[in-house]
């Protein structure tokens, strides 16, 4: 079966440390909730290769079950019921996930009350920019969360079908069509994620520059996307 792709994660790009700075400015405080909200998706972040290795498990089992012919009907339930409880363990994993994002999204939301204290113009449009697209990230993640919920719930559905002595194979084939459909809605909502993430990233960068906060980059070439991001250091 197909597997969701992997996702860009806020912790693995742009995670600055003020080198030094006094006081709190409007652009510091600002500063440290973006950076808070990098900290609390550490769950979320921890989460993605544990999925991913359940993901697999349960599609060695599928390939097993689809190995099986009908006569085999006890290791096909064996095997089906084997795979719900990875499903189950998934969703357990992807509630933690959710969480992570919940906490960022609720830390995120406190620059609301401060970008209108920021006085120059361009890093108080910079701010607004930088928000508007970090909030359709959150709800880009909502609508992935929902998708991917579903998509669990299909697949159940399907090994406990397969568990039946009586099985029609028209209702089969129905339900692994609403689960392919499932899966292109979870890849599309997943790209959108990572989108967002890429350029709420440069946003970020870019609303530290022209904050003149002093912040130190260096290049990361890893990512959980396997593509080339920025990261930062002190």
């Amino acid at each position: 079966m197909p597997l969701r792709k992997g996702l860009l994660l806020l912790g693995v790009c742009l995670i600055a440390v003020l080198a030094a700075c006094s006081g709190e400015s409007a652009e510091e405080q600002i500063h440290n909730h973006l950076e808070e909200a990098v900290a609390l998706e550490e769950d979320f972040e921890n989460q993605q290769s544990a999925i991913t290795e359940l993901e697999q498990q349960e599609q060695e089992i599928y390939s097993q079950i689809t190995d099986l012919g009908m006569d085999e009907l006890d290791e096909i339930q064996q095997l089906s019921q084997q795979a719900i409880d990875v499903i189950n363990e998934r969703a357990e994993k992807i509630e933690v996930e959710k969480e992570s994002i919940t906490a960022s999204e609720e830390e995120f939301n406190k620059i609301s009350d401060l970008i209108p204290e920021l006085e120059n113009e361009d890093v108080r449009a910079k701010a607004e920019e930088m928000q508007e697209v970090m909030a359709n990230r959150y709800n880009a993640y909502d609508t992935l969360y929902e998708a991917y919920t579903e998509s669990m719930e299909l697949e159940k559905e399907l090994y406990t079908m397969l568990q039946q002595e009586e099985l029609e194979q028209a209702a089969v084939t129905e339900q692994i069509n609403q689960i392919n459909e499932s899966y292109q809605a979870v890849l599309d909502a997943n790209e959108q994620f990572n989108n967002l993430t890429v350029e709420y990233n440069a946003l970020k960068q870019e609303f530290y520059e022209l904050a003149e906060l002093n912040v130190e980059y260096e290049e990361n070439t890893e990512s959980e996307a396997g593509e080339s991001e920025d990261s930062e250091s002190e």
